[in-house]
């Protein structure tokens, strides 16, 4: 038996309506979804920094396994199966630590420097650093914060922050995370750029 027109109608006119509602909603997510910069993982070539000031440099980490990805300043590189102290900051997908505090065996240690411009920090803090609190912890509490991560989009974008980064053997460094994704917008690749001071100040002027 064939509907009456009037609810032949109705039906008409809601599956209209729903189409058009789901084309609406495709459209603004297309729109707000931002484009993202993507970057190419830098080679691990580890060479010794020696005494003197590193950087700027721009550092892409592939960090997408399961396994974290261990950094030193001081030889400017990602390293591979690091001893205890050889390494000064770690990534594992977005979490990042840092080697000092409960559980680690280095002295490092972060301060958030809040929304500054990277070249204007000339100088980092020689105290006040924060470090992990009980072993295991799998990310430092002043780098917990660094992204914004949009529901809509699913993207994930830092934050304009500056770090000031005390490394395992006790020199600083000062850092910023400009990215997180790698080449085809594929998830996983924190990209940072540092000054690293080998002579032990707390000089980490730009230029």
């Amino acid at each position: 038996m064939s509907r009456p027109w009037f609810l032949q109608d109705r039906i008409t006119v809601g599956v209209v309506g729903a189409l058009v509602a789901g084309a609406v909603v495709l459209v603004l997510l297309s729109l707000g979804a931002p484009e993202v910069p993507t970057f190419v993982p830098t080679a691990a070539v580890p060479a010794e920094v020696g005494s003197h000031k590193d950087g700027p440099l721009l550092v892409t980490v592939d960090a997408g396994s399961a396994s974290w990805r261990h950094f030193d300043f001081s030889r400017g590189s990602v390293v591979e199966r690091p001893g205890p102290k050889d390494w000064d900051i770690a990534f594992r997908r977005y979490q990042v630590i840092v080697n000092g505090g409960s559980g680690f065996s280095g002295d490092g240690g972060v301060i958030d420097l809040g929304e500054v411009a990277f070249d204007s920090v000339s100088a980092v803090p020689a105290t006040g650093y924060v470090v992990a609190e009980q072993p295991g912890d799998s990310v430092n509490a002043a780098l917990e914060r660094w992204y914004d991560y949009s529901f809509t989009s699913h993207i994930l974008q830092p934050k304009p922050r500056v770090y000031a980064l005390r490394t395992a053997d006790g020199r600083y460094a000062k850092l910023e995370i400009v990215g997180y994704y790698c080449v085809g917008a594929q998830p996983g690749c924190p990209t940072f750029r540092y000054v690293y001071q080998g002579g032990g100040g707390t000089d980490v002027a730009s230029r």
